[in-house]
């Protein structure tokens, strides 16, 4: 079983990003990873934005990423860009925190215009940083996402299906076969 810390940079708590991380977790738990989830937002902006490496809620996300063996990191895309909050969580690991892990890069946004955000914002940094292996990742449409009042949502049949397709790679590269029905 492999430990998949499942990284949301939205900075808001019922964004259509962070729900479909969190739905998406569903499915790599039903093929048998440990997933861990990590919401930016909750790291207290003064950590972040004062660049305190000492302070405990930073200390907990790197020893997260460290003891984790594939990473899945989300965003809404801002200015064709990722978010500033997870801007400021990679800034504070270690240079090479992606050593070894197996990643998986994901992003949402409002225009078909941004789908390249993954591979010329996103894809660079988590290069960067060490990453055995980024699989292909995808970008999926705000509008694609429907967000219910019971925290669940319903992602649109074509875009569920690219989706599924990713996350069982990602599940393949990390050394674990899909259950071709799981969670679908």
């Amino acid at each position: 079983m492999a430990t998949v810390l499942s990284v949301s940079g939205s900075p808001s708590a019922s964004s259509r990003t962070n729900r479909l991380l969190r739905h998406l977790d569903q499915r790599l738990a039903v093929q048998g990873h440990d997933v861990v989830p990590l919401d930016v937002r909750t790291i207290p902006a003064e950590a972040l934005l004062g660049a305190d490496f000492r302070h405990p809620a930073i200390v907990e996300a790197t020893e997260l990423f460290a003891s984790a063996d594939g990473v899945v990191v989300g965003t809404p895309v801002y200015k064709a860009s990722y978010s500033g909050v997870l801007k400021a969580l990679l800034d504070l690991l270690p240079q090479y925190a992606l050593t070894g892990k197996t990643v998986l890069p994901l992003a949402t946004g409002g225009s078909i215009a941004h789908v390249l955000a993954i591979d010329y914002a996103l894809r660079p940094v988590l290069n960067s940083m060490g990453a055995a292996h980024i699989v292909q990742g995808w970008f999926t449409l705000d509008k694609d996402i429907t967000a219910h009042d019971d925290g669940s949502i319903t992602v649109a049949p074509a875009a569920a299906e690219a989706l599924t397709q990713v996350v069982d790679h990602f599940s393949l590269a990390l050394g674990r076969t899909p259950l071709l029905a799981a969670a679908s």
